[in-house]
């Protein structure tokens, strides 16, 4: 029998496992994306113990970035509440004891969670790499001078500008399909979005997308994995979500988020990075812009995937070290 699966059943008879009668909590935003990435959760963790899926109940729960208003708006997130729209509500529900986890897109997470909280689960990574999306064109080159583009990323946004001044771009927010509406709306003329998403949705056939390389358009930190938080003190969930952790994600991750967290890990500045793991070793690429695509500093490091976390600092201190003094004085 496989060394895991003797683990897990050793852990499946120390503890009290949910059921139908009390069934574990799964807290999650409603878009079609959040809640493909709930039943994934829950699909895993019902194979993991062998237990019905109706063990794990999935709570919808509505974020102050899901409001409808906002998003049809088109504003800024920086300018309503970065990162956290996406997680406030659900984070006060887990510490209230009203769900026991949270399923999130961890590139949307904050690098440090609020008190009593803590995220040291990651399901097997997706495709990382940003989709092209447009009914017209089939990649940034062949845009035409002053094209259209709509992004809510700061990342993408900086990226494009920096390879293609001549671009328009306008903010662009909401899930796949309400940017898809948009798109057809005749908005802008190409929009992006994350190949995962796209392949979570079983959407890839549907949508007019073409993959962009990680070397013409390096993605965001944490793109294309999902993360699942929980309380610190809750011990029997922390042994269930151990069982479905995926190793190599979790060792990529944590080089980039240190990376992320290093340099600035709110929505404010536009940053990029990929971990890869090859051959024992670990091996980081990140890229830092100005928000206006103006200049743009990126750097490598390997290492040991032991010194992941170490990995990322440093690599974060390079970038800042060759972008200047003068790098960050567009920050509020």
């Amino acid at each position: 029998m496989p060394r895991q699966n003797v683990a897990i059943m050793a852990v499946a008879m120390t503890l009290t496992l949910p059921s139908p009668a009390s069934p574990l909590k799964i807290g999650t935003r409603g878009s079609p994306l959040a809640l493909a990435q709930a039943y994934e959760t829950r699909a895993r963790l019902s194979a993991a113990f062998s237990l019905p899926e109706e063990a794990f109940e999935i709570v919808v729960i509505q974020t102050t970035g899901d409001n409808r208003a906002m998003i049809d708006a088109d504003r800024p997130l920086k300018e309503i509440g970065n990162k956290g729209l996406f997680t406030k509500e659900i984070e006060e529900a887990m510490l209230a004891g009203t769900i026991d986890i949270a399923v999130h897109s961890t590139k949307d997470m904050p690098t440090v969670q609020p008190e009593g909280l803590v995220i040291d689960c990651f399901l097997p990574r997706e495709d990382v790499r940003d989709a092209f999306v447009s009914p017209s064109f089939k990649g940034i080159a062949d845009l035409p001078e002053g094209a259209v583009v709509g992004s809510s990323s700061l990342r993408r946004r900086a990226q494009l500008l920096y390879r293609r001044p001549d671009l328009k771009v306008v903010e662009f927010r909401g899930n796949v399909q309400t940017r898809l509406k948009k798109l057809n709306d005749g908005v802008a003329q190409c929009t992006f979005l994350a190949m995962a998403g796209l392949s979570r949705l079983d959407m890839l056939d549907q949508v007019p997308a073409t993959a962009v390389e990680v070397t013409d358009m390096l993605p965001a930190v944490a793109q294309g994995a999902i993360c699942i938080e929980r309380r610190i003190s809750d011990d029997r969930t922390g042994e269930m979500l151990a069982a479905i952790h995926h190793g190599e994600t979790g060792q990529r991750l944590t080089a980039e988020r240190a990376f992320l967290e290093a340099l600035d890990g709110s929505c404010e500045t536009p940053i990029a990075g990929l971990a890869e793991l090859t051959g024992g070793q670990l091996h980081l690429r990140g890229e830092l812009l100005r928000p206006d695509g103006s200049e743009a500093i990126s750097g490598a490091l390997s290492g040991a995937v032991s010194d992941a976390r170490d990995i990322g600092q440093s690599l974060a201190a390079q970038l800042r070290n060759q972008a200047g003094p003068g790098f960050f004085d567009w920050h509020s």
